[in-house]
């Protein structure tokens, strides 16, 4: 797998030694978390039987709560309208 991986760097021009933990990492922080995909969603399809090891992996990105935010923002401003009306 990891030599596949470096075919793959070498033909992207990605001068990093890409590893089969660091493809993992990846798609579990910048694919599935970094989207919306639940944690426990992520949890399982890495396997994991315990949660706080999918939690290693979770790296919250500026991103991601920036968008949180903005969607927190947006509900508020509902009720808010809501309560106005």
């Amino acid at each position: 797998m990891n030599a596949y991986l470096k075919e793959l760097a070498d033909i992207c021009g990605i001068e990093k030694n890409l590893t089969f933990h660091m493809s993992r990492h990846t798609f579990s922080t910048t694919v599935t978390l970094s989207n919306g995909v639940p944690i426990e969603t992520v949890s399982k399809m890495l396997g994991h039987s315990n949660i706080k090891t999918t939690q290693i992996y979770a790296r919250i990105t500026n991103n991601k709560i920036s968008s949180d935010m903005q969607i927190l923002a947006d509900k508020l401003q509902g009720l808010n309208q809501a309560y106005k009306g």
